[in-house]
């Protein structure tokens, strides 16, 4: 158990709630945080009430642990942004060689926010689920960026915060294999059942890797993870 405390970066999705469980095997006390920046995929600030309640039945151990959650209005976020995140637009790559779906300065807001309720809360260890391994080449999950965030942030607070990214180096079949190592089959059930990752808000059909369109980034990233990740395991399987 590590001293201090954790404020998560808790989306509902599949990512997050991964980190969520990872920061609660580590801290004597973790807090949560959203952001609604009208998101068109907005079913997912649904989700992180329910992977919530989930997380508390679940695992008794760790409830406890597990304090209050934050929801943040950046809806200006979303005013200014022209994304297919925040727009009932196509996805699709742009000029910039970046798809559509990044939100310019989204990461960057959400830590510094997340910063700002951790220094009123005495939580200096923000944990996010940003990810270089595999992601559509958005700027601000690169390690480097957050960073330098790290150390801008620590000097405009005053005091020193430490981003903590349990994902970072990871590739989709290895969060679902860290989430398993985690909690086991319940806490990949609640993944699988309860949290929310597809961009179009798709919770019509249940696939064996989740709810979701199947065809976004998103979907496809999460069912390649955990197609490779079964056949990992049954591979790793003694006949």
């Amino acid at each position: 158990m590590r001293p201090g405390n954790a404020l998560v970066l808790f989306s509902g999705g599949q990512d997050s709630t991964t980190c969520l469980a990872w920061a609660l095997e580590r801290f004597a006390q973790v807090e949560t945080i959203g952001f609604d920046y009208g998101q068109r995929h907005a079913i997912e600030l649904e989700a992180r009430q329910t992977v919530l309640a989930g997380l508390r039945a679940r695992f008794p151990h760790w409830s406890p642990r597990l304090g209050e959650d934050h929801l943040v209005d950046l809806a200006v976020l979303g005013q200014i942004s022209d994304t297919a995140l925040t727009r009932d637009t196509a996805i699709a790559m742009t000029e910039a060689g970046l798809p559509n779906t990044f939100v310019p300065g989204r990461n960057l807001l959400f830590f510094q926010l997340a910063a700002a309720v951790g220094y009123r809360r005495g939580l200096h260890t923000l944990v996010g689920g940003m990810c270089e391994t595999d992601f559509s080449g958005y700027p601000d999950c690169r390690d480097d960026t957050l960073k330098a965030l790290q150390v801008a942030v620590s000097l405009g607070m005053g005091q020193r915060f430490t981003f903590e990214t349990p994902l970072m180096w990871l590739d989709k079949a290895e969060t679902w294999a860290l989430a398993d190592t985690l909690g086991g089959p319940p806490l990949v059930d609640l993944l699988i059942t309860q949290s929310h990752t597809c961009y179009h808000g798709v919770r019509e059909t249940l696939h064996a890797w989740g709810y979701g369109c199947g065809e976004c980034p998103a979907c496809v990233l999460r069912r390649s993870g955990h197609t490779q990740w079964q056949a990992q395991r049954a591979q790793a399987t003694p006949t």
